[in-house]
């Protein structure tokens, strides 16, 4: 975990104004008060909580640090001189990873998001069981605010970013069955699960809305943890452990499309981006 002064300097290019330190103002005019990190939107307030470990442990498999004799590699961390990914922190969980904030805010924190520069929406969550749907019949339903929040952060226009558009990355369920919405939404990247042995995960979600595999863990693999992944923990919980799960495949397929933004910045569409990612993976099975 940083430090709010550690923070303060990494975040400093996406909020200036909010740095000031002046707590309870609204600095930067964005309507949210003191987000220098992002937000909490599940409890409305600025301040990110440490959550159970499964959000920190997402984003050190984005961003951990490259080669600094330290933790883990980040798919996209850089060598720590502003040279690797910038994390924007938006919590739909409660400390615990529990309860989450309800359909509206989900959506408002997606449309923050977009509305402050974030192009990569990396999202290890969903609605279990609830593939087997159409997009329709999803849209048609209480979720509709999120689709659009999602659509919104897909097409909104940023013309000072590197990249045209937002592409959302959403991983696909562990119930082994139909994947899950949203990850089955058809605008999104649905990433499902791969053990060190290159075949499904025994846990992972399946079928035709997803897009690509990449790797989850299997505990069962050899029958120990080392066939999950290894990353970032919070410091009450170790700073670093293992985990399983679609929600672990899902930032290594968002860390290679920062990977792929940053490579060609400026010359690229989120079309172009997902295009790339799906015509560079192996179809190690169908």
């Amino acid at each position: 975990e940083l430090t709010r002064e550690e923070n303060i300097a990494y975040t400093s290019l996406r909020h200036p104004a909010d740095i000031t330190l002046k707590t309870g103002v609204d600095d930067d005019g964005n309507g949210y008060k003191d987000d220098i990190y992002g937000y909490n939107f599940a409890s409305n307030t600025s301040k990110i909580r440490t959550d159970d470990g499964h959000g920190t442990h997402v984003a050190g498999t984005v961003a951990a640090v490259n080669n600094n004799g330290i933790g883990v590699c980040g798919v996209a961390g850089g060598t720590g001189n502003n040279d690797g990914v910038r994390i924007m922190s938006i919590q739909i969980f409660d400390d615990t990873g529990g309860a989450q904030a309800g359909v509206s805010d989900v959506a408002r924190g997606i449309e923050y998001a977009a509305n402050n520069g974030a192009l990569i929406l990396q999202c290890s969550w969903g609605v279990p069981n609830s593939g087997g749907l159409t997009d329709e019949e999803w849209g048609s339903s209480a979720s509709r605010v999120e689709k659009d929040a999602i659509d919104y952060f897909i097409s909104m226009k940023r013309p000072t970013g590197p990249l045209d558009g937002g592409i959302a990355i959403f991983a696909a369920g562990n119930e082994n069955t139909a994947v899950s919405y949203p990850a089955a939404y058809g605008n999104v990247v649905a990433v499902t699960a791969l053990g060190t042995d290159f075949t499904p995960s025994s846990f992972t979600n399946f079928g035709a809305p997803a897009d690509i595999a990449a790797p989850g863990g299997d505990a069962g693999y050899n029958n120990n943890s080392y066939g999950d992944i290894f990353s970032t923990l919070p410091v009450n919980k170790g700073k670093y452990g293992y985990m399983q799960g679609t929600s672990m495949a899902c930032p290594h397929t968002s860390g290679v499309a920062a990977l792929i933004v940053s490579l060609a910045y400026g010359q690229l569409t989120n079309t172009d981006v997902w295009n790339i990612l799906e015509s560079t993976t192996e179809n190690h099975y169908s």
